[in-house]
C-alpha cells in the first residue's frame, strides 16, 4: 500500500489526462445512490438528487476540460437487479456528462481478467484499488503506485481489448 495525502475526491479533480475504472462486482447497492436504487426497484421515477448528483458535475467538468473518464464493467447475464439499475439509470446519466462505458460480458466465455479487483487508474500513474465488504458496501480506497502500476495497466488493457461499447451491448442485451 502506498500512502498519499490526496483523497480519492482529490484525484477526480486533479488528474490530467484520463481516469479509468474497472468494475467487477454485481452489486454496489450499499455504496451510494441507495435511494435511487430503491426507486428503480419500485418502478418510480429517478429522484432529482440522483439526476443532479455531485458526481455528474465532476464528470462534466473533467470532460469539458478535455480529460477522458471511462470504465469497463465485467459482468455476466442474467443481470442482477443492481446491474439493471446501474446500467439503465447510472450509465445513461453519466454518459450524458461525458463518461464512456464499455462492457466485458463473460456470459459465454472465460473472464480474461479473473483476478483483477475494482480500481481507478489515474493518468497511468496512480491506482486507487476500491475496497468493498462482502455485500458490496464501499469501505475505502487503497492507493498504489510504483511497480504495481504495470499490473493494473495490464488489467485495463486486457479489459478494454475484450469489451464492447456500452451502447452496442445495451442495444443487444438491455431492457
Amino acid at each position: 500500500m502506498t500512502t498519499t495525502s490526496r483523497t480519492l475526491g482529490d484525484w477526480f479533480s486533479e488528474f490530467n489526462r484520463q481516469a479509468f475504472r474497472l468494475e467487477t462486482l454485481d452489486d454496489y447497492g450499499q455504496s451510494g445512490g441507495v435511494g435511487a436504487y430503491h426507486a428503480f426497484l419500485a418502478g418510480e421515477e429517478q429522484p432529482d438528487d440522483f439526476k443532479t448528483a455531485d458526481w455528474i458535475n465532476s464528470v462534466a467538468d473533467a470532460t469539458r476540460a478535455g480529460k477522458r473518464m471511462y470504465r469497463v464493467h465485467v459482468l455476466s447475464r442474467p443481470l442482477t437487479d443492481y446491474l439493471r439499475f446501474e446500467l439503465a439509470w447510472g450509465y445513461h446519466r453519466n454518459m450524458a456528462a461525458g463518461e464512456e462505458f464499455f462492457i466485458l460480458d463473460t456470459t459465454d466465455r472465460e473472464n480474461p481478467v479473473p483476478k483483477a479487483p475494482d480500481f481507478w487508474l489515474f493518468d497511468d500513474e496512480t491506482v486507487a484499488e476500491m475496497i468493498y465488504d462482502g455485500n458490496g458496501k464501499y469501505l475505502r480506497p487503497e492507493f498504489l503506485s510504483g511497480s504495481r502500476i504495470a499490473q493494473f495497466k495490464s488489467y485495463r488493457d486486457v479489459a478494454m481489448a475484450n469489451s464492447v461499447p456500452f451502447t452496442q451491448w445495451w442495444a443487444e442485451h438491455g431492457k
